[in-house]
């Protein structure tokens, strides 16, 4: 008998946008909380960053290049976030 064919295990165009959609969103909050702590009011750190924003998911849908790049950040802003979710949820653990 022939085995059964495994499913493709690449994400779907829509998984990666959210992806890329998700990763440009942390960034550009990290960027509007580091320039609105240092230099500038919030409303310029505002505007800036939603315009980092909109150029890196432009660019993101356009330039293969600069999807592989975001992707692979992605990837590390993901493993961090699951890290510390896992370090608060075993701290909460011990007083539950």
């Amino acid at each position: 008998m022939n085995a059964p064919a495994e499913p493709n295990a690449t994400p779907t165009s829509t998984g990666r946008a959210g992806r890329r959609i998700a990763t440009a969103m942390v960034l550009s909050l990290l960027m509007f909380v580091v320039m609105w702590m240092t230099a500038l009011t919030w409303v310029t750190a505002l505007l800036i960053s939603s315009g980092f924003f909109l150029v890196v998911v432009a660019t993101s849908a356009v330039f293969d290049v600069v999807a592989t790049i975001l992707e692979a950040i992605a990837t590390v802003v993901f493993a961090v976030l699951a890290a510390i979710a896992a370090v608060v949820g075993a701290i909460l653990s011990l007083f539950g």
